[in-house]
C-alpha cells in the first residue's frame, strides 16, 4: 500500500512540476468564490428540469474533488466544500480545450479547484453543474484514502484527522454536532443570565479536584505551575467578587490514564448560580440537557451502542445508599460497617483501599463498583458523603452526607453538582485532609490560603455544577470512544 502510495506521490509531483511549465499556478489564491455549493443546493434543490431549460442558471463556487468518473470526451465528478458536495459535468467541446485537457491531463481526486457553470437536471433527476471554465487552486500531492471507500484504520483516523474528515462524512457530523452542542449550550446559559469568563490554565495550586496534574515551569518567575484540573476555586472567586451566574466553557488537563472515556486533555463546563441549591441546579440542568437532545437529535429517546436513552423529563433521581438497595440489591446490614464495605470491595478486586479509608469513602467506591454501571437513562444520584465531597456543604438534616449530585446516563458520569460550602473555617479543615490525603497519594498539594481568605469575604449561597462536554457529544453523536469527538486526541508517537 504504502509503495502505491508513494508511485502517486511521484506521478502528481511530476503534474506539478507540469503544470508550472504551462505558467498555471498548481497553489493559486486569487480566485474569489461566490457561492458556497450548500446554498446553491438550497435555493435550486426544489426545482425541476424545466426550470432549468427555460433558465439558465449560473454558478461559481469552489471546492475539493473526492471522486472521478472519466467517459472520455465527458467526466462526471463531485465538488464538495466545507458546508456540503455536488456533482459536476465536464464535456469537451462545452469548456474549452485548455480546461478541459487541464482537468483531464492534471486533475485528480483530492485536488482543490474552482468551476463556474450553469445548473441542470440529469437522466436520473440529480442536480448538476455543467462546467463551462475551471482551474485549479490547491494541487492535492497524496492520494484520497483506500480509493474512495473511506479511512477504515482506527488508529490512523485518530493520527491523521484531517484526511479522516476527507474521507468520512460521519467525522464531519461529529464534529459539527459538537459544535452545535456547545453553541447550545452557550445560549441557554447566557439566556439564564449568566456570564462567560475565563480563568488561569497554568496555576500555582492545582486545586478543585482530585487528580494528578500536568507540570510546568515559568522560566522568569522561577516558579512551577500546573495545568488546571478544573476552574472551580477561581469561579467560587468571581461570585465572591459578585458575579452572581458565571460560567466557562474549557480545557482542563488531568495527567492520568487514557481510555475510550478518558483523555488528558478535555472540556469542561462548569457554571456557578448565586442564591440556589443544587436542587435548582437539578432542575436547571433537566432542562437543558432534554433541550439539548432534542436540538441535536430531534428527540427525547435516543440510540447509544445498545441502549435506548430517553431524555424525557423528569429524570430520576435517588440516594447514593439508595441505589445501592435498589439497584445493586444489598440489604442495609450488608453495607453497614467500613469493614463489610472492604471486604466486599476486596472480593472485586478493587484496587486502592485500604482498611483505614472510611465508611464514606468505602461507600462511594462501592456505588462506582456496583451501581454506576447500570444506570442507563438520566439519573441524579444524591446524598454523597462527606468524605468523598470536600468541597459541597454538608446537608442540614443529616450532616454526614453533602448537598450533591451526579448525574449518570448510560453507566457513566456526566455531571457533578453541589451546594458550596462558604463556611470558611469548615473548608479550611476539610482543605487540610485533603492535603493529607494527597501526600500520601504522591500528589502535588498547597493549602489554598487565598481561597480561605476569599471566602471569608463571603460568598453567597451558591451552587455549582461541571458537565463534561466530551461525554455528552459522545451520547448525542452515539460514538464509542471519547477519541471520536475530540479532533486531535492524544496518542503515543509513533517511533
Amino acid at each position: 500500500m504504502e509503495q502505491d502510495i508513494n508511485i502517486v506521490e511521484k506521478g502528481r509531483t511530476i503534474k506539478l512540476k507540469k503544470l508550472k511549465e504551462k505558467g498555471i499556478n498548481p497553489f493559486d489564491n486569487n480566485f474569489i468564490k461566490k457561492e458556497n455549493i450548500k446554498d446553491i443546493i438550497e435555493k435550486y434543490s426544489s426545482k425541476d428540469r424545466e426550470f432549468f431549460e427555460n433558465n439558465i442558471i449560473t454558478v461559481k463556487t469552489a471546492g475539493r474533488i473526492v471522486i472521478i468518473r472519466n467517459f472520455g470526451k465527458a467526466s462526471f465528478f463531485r465538488l464538495r466544500d466545507g458546508f456540503e458536495e455536488i456533482q459536476c459535468y465536464i464535456q469537451k467541446g462545452v469548456v474549452k480545450d485548455s480546461d478541459f485537457e487541464l482537468f483531464t491531463e492534471f486533475i485528480d481526486a483530492g485536488d482543490i479547484c474552482w468551476i463556474e457553470g450553469h445548473l441542470f437536471r440529469t437522466k436520473t433527476n440529480e442536480l448538476t453543474i455543467k462546467v463551462e471554465r475551471t482551474g485549479v487552486l490547491t494541487k492535492s500531492i497524496l492520494p484520497l484514502p483506500e480509493k474512495w471507500h473511506g479511512l477504515k484504520d482506527i488508529e490512523v483516523r485518530f493520527r491523521k484527522r484531517y484526511v479522516d474528515l476527507i474521507a468520512n462524512s460521519e467525522a464531519r457530523e461529529i464534529f459539527k454536532k459538537r459544535a452545535q452542542t456547545i453553541n447550545f449550550i452557550r445560549s441557554f446559559l447566557n439566556a439564564g443570565e449568566f456570564l462567560e469568563v475565563e480563568t488561569p490554565i497554568m496555576q500555582a495550586n492545582p486545586g478543585g479536584a482530585t487528580a494528578r496534574p500536568f507540570k510546568t515551569h515559568h522560566n522568569a518567575l522561577n516558579l512551577n505551575l500546573y495545568m488546571r484540573i478544573a476552574p472551580e476555586l477561581f469561579l467560587k472567586r468571581l461570585v465572591v467578587g459578585g458575579f452572581d451566574r458565571v460560567y466557562e466553557i474549557g480545557r482542563n488537563f488531568r495527567n492520568e490514564g487514557i481510555s475510550v472515556k478518558h483523555n488528558p486533555e478535555f472540556t469542561m463546563l462548569e457554571f456557578y448560580m448565586a442564591y440556589a441549591t443544587y436542587e435548582d441546579l437539578m432542575n436547571f440542568v433537566e432542562k437543558m440537557l432534554s433541550e439539548l437532545a432534542m436540538h441535536i437529535c430531534g428527540t427525547f429517546q435516543i440510540n447509544y451502542a445498545s441502549d435506548k436513552l430517553d431524555f424525557t423529563p423528569p429524570f430520576k433521581r435517588i440516594k447514593l445508599k439508595d441505589s445501592l438497595y435498589e439497584v445493586a440489591r444489598f440489604k442495609p446490614e450488608d453495607i453497614d460497617s467500613s469493614l463489610k464495605l472492604y471486604d466486599i470491595l476486596s472480593a472485586r478486586n478493587v484496587s486502592n483501599i485500604s482498611k483505614n479509608d472510611s465508611y464514606g469513602e468505602l461507600l462511594t467506591l462501592l456505588f462506582d463498583e456496583m451501581v454506576e454501571p447500570k444506570l442507563i437513562n438520566p439519573t441524579f444520584v444524591t446524598d454523597y458523603p462527606v468524605e468523598s465531597s470536600p468541597l459541597a456543604r454538608r446537608n442540614d438534616k443529616n450532616p454526614e452526607v453533602v448537598d450533591r449530585f451526579e448525574l449518570f446516563i448510560a453507566g457513566r458520569e456526566i455531571g457533578n453538582a453541589f451546594s458550596e460550602l462558604n463556611d470558611p473555617f469548615d473548608q479550611e479543615e476539610r482543605f487540610k485532609a485533603q492535603v493529607e490525603t494527597k501526600i500520601k497519594e504522591g500528589l502535588p498539594v498547597e493549602m489554598d490560603d487565598d481561597y480561605i481568605e476569599a471566602l471569608k469575604q463571603g460568598l453567597p449561597p451558591t451552587a455549582g455544577c461541571g458537565i463534561g462536554i466530551d461525554r455528552i457529544v459522545m451520547l448525542l453523536t452515539n460514538s464509542y470512544s471519547i477519541r471520536d469527538v475530540i479532533l486531535f486526541p492524544l496518542l503515543k508517537p509513533v517511533k
